[in-house]
């Protein structure tokens, strides 16, 4: 990698308060402060692979450099989600922030939780919450709602690919689960842990839950745990990435651009190949010595892992969807 032009992904765990877009700010202003950003044609760009509310904390992939290439692809992906449903009282943004609109005396037991969870997993069909940034006729609905705007909301299908209860007396450092909650237990809050499809609204999910419990609820904790391929493992917080600002190496806290393509496979191109790739032309499946039978989109690569393109073969021809200038 050139030391003045990174490309990559910079994962951070997102603290709270603090928005997408204000974490990219946050990125592009350490990069800036190191040199690294560039000016005018030669500027990098930097994006992210999918919002997170403010109040919201957790993985936010910061993509940098041709890695932004990659940023509708990371949106794409499934997610996994920590949140807490607090019960009684349901909010106009369904979550602590809002203004209460419904209450209920009613509380679920464990077993009411476990026995309605599986009703919430698979495909599914949700209404986003009003306060969001979907666009209806071309405005954000949160902003038509902080007018006070009547919003329709329409049904949207998405997938829960799998959700359960997180038990709480979970031992830390021990593989021991003690169930310390009795399935009789009225419940005040309940957490749960959700892998979902792009386009999962997780407080509209809380609050489909809640009301499937006979009672309202909002979310009180939202935690991105994972969003695609990037882990927790993988993040750093907003006090590593300042330290990028200060003269500290960013390749200690970069990760590769291919890292956001570990589920498609990898090829390595010969120089003639590779160079037509980079010119647009298409190459032929019987001129790739040594193909491993690759069929659709995989990573072409030269000089053993430099990304040259994310490509496509299709009916024995390979084309470049999107092209890396590296």
């Amino acid at each position: 990698m050139d030391a003045l032009k990174p490309h990559g992904w910079i994962i951070l765990d997102k603290p709270l308060e603090l928005g997408s877009t204000q974490a990219v700010g946050a990125v592009k202003r350490n990069l800036r402060e190191a040199g690294l950003l560039g000016k005018g044609k030669d500027k990098l760009k930097v994006g992210h692979g999918g919002t997170l509310d403010p109040l919201a904390t957790g993985i936010l992939p910061i993509a940098i450099g041709e890695a932004t290439k990659l940023c509708g692809r990371m949106l794409d992906a499934s997610k996994i989600y920590e949140f807490t449903i607090g019960f009684g009282a349901e909010t106009e943004t369904l979550d602590v922030e809002g203004a209460v609109t419904e209450t209920s005396d009613h509380r679920p037991t464990l077993a009411d939780v476990e026995a309605v969870v599986p009703q919430f997993t698979g495909p599914i069909e949700q209404i986003p919450p009003k306060y969001s940034a979907l666009k209806i006729d071309g405005k954000r609905a949160y902003d038509l709602a902080r007018a006070g705007v009547a919003v329709e909301m329409k049904l949207r299908g998405v997938t829960i690919f799998s959700l359960t209860v997180r038990h709480p007396e979970l031992v830390s450092g021990s593989q021991e689960v003690l169930k310390q909650v009795q399935d009789d237990e009225l419940l005040e809050e309940i957490t749960l842990i959700a892998k979902v499809s792009k386009g999962t609204y997780i407080r509209s999910l809380a609050r489909d839950i809640a009301r499937a419990l006979n009672t309202v609820g909002h979310v009180t904790m939202l935690k991105r745990t994972k969003a695609g391929p990037f882990t927790l493992e993988q993040a750093i917080s907003l006090d590593k990435l300042n330290e990028i600002g200060k003269g500290s190496d960013i390749t200690d806290y970069l990760l590769p651009l291919e890292a956001g393509l570990d589920d498609i496979p990898a090829f390595d191109l010969t120089s003639d190949q590779a160079k037509l790739l980079r010119q647009g032309m298409t190459l032929d499946e019987r001129e790739m010595i040594g193909n491993p039978a690759l069929n659709g989109l995989f990573l072409a690569t030269e000089n053993q892992g430099s990304p040259v393109a994310l490509a496509e073969l299709v009916e024995g021809t390979v084309k470049v969807v999107r092209g890396f200038n590296m």
